[in-house]
């Protein structure tokens, strides 16, 4: 998020495969929670741009959840693939197999 608006973009959509998270920011318990990066989010949420959170199982976006497993403790962080990792390229084509996205989308904004 924090890219997307040093970036300026005014809406942003993020795919989240935490059916349980994604409910909590979407439904405004987000602000009031115990974990820093939840609250964060919040925070992030209130700037003036429009921010559409939807669910998407792991098994519908291999590719996201195996990076999001190698990003582990570093959060603020950016990595850049100039080429896809081999296994990468065949993650992709299984995504690309899957024809939907499951689960509800919502719009968070200021």
């Amino acid at each position: 998020m924090k890219l997307a608006w040093l970036n300026g973009y005014k809406h942003v959509e993020i795919n989240c495969d935490n059916a349980m998270l994604t409910e909590t920011i979407c439904n405004g318990f987000a602000s009031i929670s115990n974990i820093e990066e939840v609250r964060l989010f919040h925070e992030w949420c209130k700037k003036d741009w429009k921010v559409k959170f939807r669910h998407v199982g792991r098994e519908s976006n291999k590719v996201t959840d195996w990076l999001a497993k190698a990003a582990i403790g570093r959060i603020n962080q950016l990595a850049l693939f100039p080429n896809p990792p081999n296994f990468v390229i065949h993650l992709l084509e299984e995504d690309s197999n899957v024809h939907s996205y499951e689960g509800s989308s919502s719009v968070v904004s200021s």
